[in-house]
């Protein structure tokens, strides 16, 4: 009898670790859905911010295992096209779904006395969470090893993103809900769908956004910039979650500062 033989290639490997912390990621979302839902539908005021703010927190731990797979897998030279797409599949529920979920049952529910979201707040969640999963299906084609040596080398460059990351969009949102909870800034929530559209657009632009996936144990920094991201350290164990708000904004107005000035060069020489 003739045994058959493992055609499965290494892309399609099932690693283990990082793998798990994809599942990781994918757990958090699904938590932070759950928190919503029963904050939405708590009787008392205190228990449901709390419940809002163990869903930021499920954004935030799914950012950090979000992080942590990718890594692992480049690390130990174990990254495969099954864990990039389960990779994708999960950040459209952690940072796709769950945080327009999130802003849905806040600010624009039905049930709210905002008349004017009540017919188009879904809408707005809906536009997101659409842009959010365009942004990581281009990531994937513009990364597939299939792709042409040309056309990947102009299409990406290995410093930068092309449009801004969902994880990033996610944690912007993660922040504002969970300062404007502690705070009490109600009234200014009414912000948020307005920056979730300025997000969505963000991440399915040609706005470019450094990437630190280059940095490992060996990245060499000069000794400003160590002060500063020991500084940056500092500030985000002093004051949290208004820290968490402050680096999340300026990654987002960063790349888009950048743009626009870059953009203004082109039409002087024109």
């Amino acid at each position: 009898m003739q045994t058959e033989k493992n055609t499965e290639t290494p892309l399609a490997k099932i690693y283990l670790l990082p793998n798990t912390f994809t599942a990781g990621n994918l757990f958090f979302g699904f938590l932070c859905i759950i928190r919503c839902i029963q904050a939405k539908y708590c009787v008392e005021a205190s228990a449901a911010v709390e419940f809002y703010n163990q869903a930021v927190w499920c954004i935030f731990g799914s950012f950090i295992c979000d992080g942590l797979d990718g890594r692992l897998a480049r690390l130990g030279g174990r990254e495969s096209l099954f864990g990039k797409e389960f990779d994708s599949i999960a950040d459209v529920v952690s940072f796709g779904l769950a945080p327009a979920m999130m802003v849905f049952f806040l600010i624009l529910s039905p049930t709210n006395n905002y008349p004017f979201f009540r017919k188009i707040g879904w809408i707005v969640g809906f536009i997101y969470l659409l842009c959010g999963a365009v942004r990581l299906a281009r990531f994937n084609v513009i990364t597939h090893p299939l792709l042409p040596k040309d056309q990947k080398l102009a299409a990406r460059d290995a410093s930068c993103f092309i449009g801004l990351p969902i994880p990033a969009a996610a944690s912007v949102i993660a922040s504002l809900v969970l300062v404007i909870n502690r705070f009490d800034l109600k009234a200014w929530a009414l912000l948020l769908p307005v920056l979730m559209l300025l997000i969505a657009w963000l991440m399915v632009s040609n706005v470019r956004y450094p990437s630190f996936k280059h940095i490992d144990w060996t990245t060499e920094t000069k000794f400003r910039a160590f002060i500063l991201i020991i500084s940056i350290f500092v500030i985000i164990c002093t004051f949290e979650g208004l820290s968490f708000v402050f680096l999340s904004l300026g990654y987002v107005f960063y790349g888009l500062i950048r743009y626009v000035k870059c953009a203004m060069r082109l039409r002087k020489k024109c």
